[in-house]
């Protein structure tokens, strides 16, 4: 039986085993990488979809554009730098067709975010967030999805560092395809649960007693 609750307690996620993408990371720095990059990605059924943006921490300025667009299969992630090129047509092409499945986590804000770079229409995808919702799952952070279905850690260290930077490190190249590749591997499981006739038990978020957490 698959055991997964309806909201996953955060202080248990430290002592997690840290689960990472270990396979092909590729940084298309130029229009011509972008593209040879987007021929690899319209040859699947299925990606993770994430992006990352240079935070701002000055209250009443507007959010930065998105920098980072990251696109993975489950062995291979392609990290687009939009800071550097902007969004060409083939990264526009990628993002509205209708044959390759995008898979992610508040799909909605990314491509709005996307869209202050480059109009376009949204092709096919589906939300982690409505999957979850399905489930009886009301945690939506990717970190607690991840740690609700596979009792494992992914690392978010990275998260408010600099992705407008020159060079991207490689902590945050890492940092950035686990969280596409998290996505569709969320995806993939939710489906062996349904698919496979898996018995899901949903564990409701225990009530406190009288007088606790006062």
């Amino acid at each position: 039986m698959n055991r997964i609750v309806s909201r996953f307690d955060k202080k248990l996620i430290p002592a997690l085993t840290l689960d990472q993408f270990e396979g092909r990371i590729i940084t298309a720095d130029s229009e011509l990488e972008a593209r040879k990059a987007v021929d690899y990605l319209m040859g699947q059924e299925v990606v993770g979809l994430d992006t990352e943006t240079k935070p701002m921490f000055l209250k009443g300025h507007r959010m930065n554009p998105v920098a980072l667009l990251q696109v993975s299969t489950l062995d291979t992630c392609f990290l687009f730098r939009l800071n550097h090129i902007g969004m060409p047509d083939c990264i526009v092409d990628l993002l509205q067709d209708d044959g390759l499945l995008k898979v992610g986590l508040s799909l909605h804000d990314d491509f709005m975010q996307l869209g202050r770079r480059r109009s376009f229409c949204p092709g096919r995808y589906v939300e982690l967030q409505q999957m979850a919702r399905e489930f009886g799952i009301t945690d939506m952070s990717l970190a607690k999805l991840y740690a609700n279905l596979f009792g494992l850690r992914i690392s978010k260290s990275q998260q408010l560092t600099n992705w407008e930077a020159d060079v991207l490190s490689e902590r945050q190249k890492r940092y950035a395809a686990t969280d596409a590749w998290a996505c569709l591997r969320i995806y993939n499981e939710f489906n062996r649960i349904n698919i496979e006739g898996y018995e899901c038990e949903v564990i409701p978020e225990p009530v406190p007693e009288e007088g606790e957490g006062r």
